[in-house]
């Protein structure tokens, strides 16, 4: 996630996509090994495109295997940007956190300027009492980003979240159509965010721009499901932190037009059914510093190359 004031010359896609994309190769449907998952992470930092790359997630179980594995990849040099991970929790916290520890230990000689450092980590939540307990046992500095239902009591969760001072998570879809939130709920998660200053990440089912029927998993006779495209979730964002309504968010997260969408040096339009709404630079960055955080995709290309055929990038 940005973390700096941009330079004049950035363009508005910069500074919304920049980092945007964690890869989660590891998980379905993609389901790679280890080894080809983090050969792909290696490649993508060093393409083109890599500016659009977010942290590599893993399992807290796999950090282990992870240093096996990417130990040769690892950049080494004084100077060089470390890869960062996010690590998905076990139904062992403890046991979570003593991996992490066990990790950073193991790669702190080189991590703050090179190598790699878990940085953030990912935990589900059914309740207020199990959000205070994780911020409890999770070190301040590890950005702990807890997943909670959205189904249930949506407002109090965030809530709980802001009092303890981490990060919101939520699930846009899976490998079934049933895992496909509605929009209404959506909203309400990202309102009660924006509503409680909590910065959130989004996972699963959007690594496609924008919202459309695509299929769930990469079997040649898949099933397909209406998913929610990255774009529409961050422009939606944007609206919500700046004070827009619920029933233009929902309209932005169904948005499937690109025709609508019109990119600028200066900013990122979108020209809805009753008018024009213009994100500018400032809005995006503010939307990437304290709304959304990044998403986690499973697949780092078809985000990129599907945005570069709109001519965004």
């Amino acid at each position: 996630m940005p973390v700096r004031l941009p330079p004049l010359t950035d363009r508005a896609s910069r500074i919304l996509l920049e980092g945007l994309v964690d890869y989660a190769g590891l998980f379905a449907p993609a389901s790679l090994a280890m080894p080809n998952a983090v050969r792909n992470y290696a490649h993508y930092r060093a393409a083109g495109s890599g500016w659009m790359l977010g942290r590599f997630i893993c399992p807290a179980q796999s950090l282990t295997l992870f240093s096996e594995k990417a130990d040769p990849l690892l950049p080494r040099d004084a100077g060089a940007i470390p890869w960062r991970l996010s690590v998905t929790a076990s139904p062992d916290l403890a046991s979570d956190l003593a991996e992490i520890a066990a990790f950073n230990e193991r790669h702190r000689v080189c991590f703050d300027e090179c190598g790699a450092k878990v940085d953030a980590y990912e935990i589900k939540a059914a309740s207020v009492a199990e959000i205070e307990r994780i911020a409890a046992a999770t070190p301040r500095e590890l950005q702990t980003f807890i997943e909670i239902p959205l189904d249930g009591e949506v407002d109090a969760y965030v809530a709980a979240i802001a009092r303890v001072g981490r990060n919101a998570k939520v699930r846009m879809g899976g490998t079934t159509a049933d895992m496909m939130p509605s929009p209404d709920a959506v909203v309400r998660f990202f309102t009660a965010c924006a509503a409680h200053g909590v910065t959130a990440k989004a996972t699963a089912g959007l690594h496609h721009p924008l919202r459309g029927t695509y299929r769930l998993t990469y079997e040649p006779d898949a099933a397909t499901g209406r998913m929610y495209g990255y774009l529409n979730v961050a422009l939606a964002v944007a609206h919500l932190d700046g004070g827009g309504s619920e029933v233009e968010a929902i309209q932005l997260l169904e948005e499937a037009d690109a025709g609508r969408i019109e990119f600028s040096d200066l900013h990122v339009a979108w020209h809805g059914p009753d008018r024009t709404i213009t994100f500018t630079r400032d809005v995006l960055q503010q939307m990437r510093e304290h709304g959304l955080a990044s998403f986690g995709s499973c697949s780092f290309t078809e985000p990129v190359d599907e945005s570069r055929a709109l001519g965004w990038l």
